[in-house]
C-alpha cells in the first residue's frame, strides 16, 4: 500500500483508527521512524490546517507504533510568526510517539548562509547503481523505496550510511511529507561499526527544514546516516538529507540504541 493511503487515513481529530497498510511500512514491530513522524506531522496539518510552513521538529520515538492508533494535536504557542504545536500517537491506548513542531512564517531575511552541497558528490540518482538488483522483495518497509548506492564503501569502515532514495508511489503525496519520511528511512551509520550483526533502534530524532517546500527532481533524495559518537549501547547520529541537484533539505541528529 502507497504512503497516500496512510495519509488519508489519519483523522482530523483523535478518535482511534486501524491504520491500513501499516504491515507493509514497518520495522519490525514498529512503523520505521520517518513514516510515524510524517504522520505525526501530517496530523497536525489536519487538525490545524491554517499552520504556516513547517520548518522542524524534536520527536520523540516512545515506544512501537503499530495499526491501532490514535492522533492527539494541541497548540503549544502561536507567535506572530513562530507557531509550535505538540502532535502525540497512542498505540493501544500507549503514548508510542511525541513531537513538537516547529511552523513559520517567512520573513525578509537578516542572515544569509545557504548550506553546502553535498559532498562528496556522488553523482546524479539516474546514473548510481539499484541497491537490490534482482529485485528480490524483502518483506521489510524498504520494499516501497527505490535505492541507489551513493557512496564507494562496503562492508565494515567508517560509520557513514549514504544512498539515493525515494518512494516508489508518490502521486498526490507532499514533497515536504516524503522528505519526512526518507529523513530517517536509512539505517545509523554506526552500522558499519557494529563488532556483530544486532538490531539497532531509534530513540528520537530533532530535525530542521532548509527548504520549506522540499524541492527534488523525480522524487530522488540523497540521505546520509553518520554516526559521531557510538559506545554503550547508542550511537550519536548525524541524518541530513539532500535534493536530487545536492542541495540540502533536512539537517538532523539522532540517538539510536544499539543492540545485539
Amino acid at each position: 500500500m502507497n504512503f497516500a493511503s496512510l495519509v488519508e487515513a489519519v483523522p482530523s481529530d483523535n478518535r482511534p483508527i486501524i491504520l491500513p497498510g501499516a504491515a507493509n511500512w514497518m520495522q519490525g514491530r514498529t512503523l520505521f521512524g520517518g513514516a510515524s513522524a510524517a504522520l505525526a506531522l501530517v496530523a497536525a496539518r489536519k487538525a490545524m490546517p491554517d499552520l504556516p510552513p513547517f520548518r522542524g521538529a524534536q520527536v520523540g520515538f516512545v515506544a512501537p507504533v503499530g495499526e491501532n492508533l490514535a492522533f492527539s494535536v494541541s497548540m503549544v504557542r502561536q507567535g506572530r510568526n513562530v507557531t509550535q504545536v505538540r502532535s502525540d500517537i497512542a498505540c493501544d491506548g500507549k503514548l508510542a510517539l511525541t513531537a513538537l513542531m516547529l511552523f513559520g512564517d517567512e520573513r525578509e531575511p537578516n542572515a544569509v548562509h545557504p548550506a553546502g552541497k553535498a559532498d562528496p558528490w556522488p553523482g546524479p540518482p539516474e546514473e548510481a547503481e539499484d541497491v537490490r538488483r534482482d529485485g528480490t522483495p524483502t518483506g521489510f518497509f524498504t520494499d516501497n523505496l527505490d535505492i541507489r548506492r551513493a557512496q564507494e564503501e562496503t562492508g565494515k569502515g567508517v560509520p557513514i550510511v549514504r544512498r539515493w532514495v525515494r518512494l516508489r508511489e508518490r502521486e498526490g503525496l507532499d514533497p515536504v511529507v516524503q522528505a519526512v519520511v526518507l529523513g530517517d528511512a536509512m539505517p545509523p551509520g554506526s552500522m558499519r561499526a557494529m563488532r556483530r550483526q544486532g538490531p539497532f533502534s531509534s530513540i528520537n530524532w530533532s530535525f530542521n527544514v532548509l527548504d520549506p517546500q522540499a524541492r527534488t527532481r523525480d522524487g530522488w533524495f540523497l540521505t546520509e546516516a553518520a554516526s559521531d559518537h557510538a559506545d554503550h549501547g547508542y550511537s550519536s547520529e548525524r541524518l541530513r538529507l539532500w535534493n536530487a541537484d545536492g542541495e540540502q533539505i533536512l539537517a538532523g541528529m539522532q540517538a539510536a540504541a544499539i543492540f545485539g
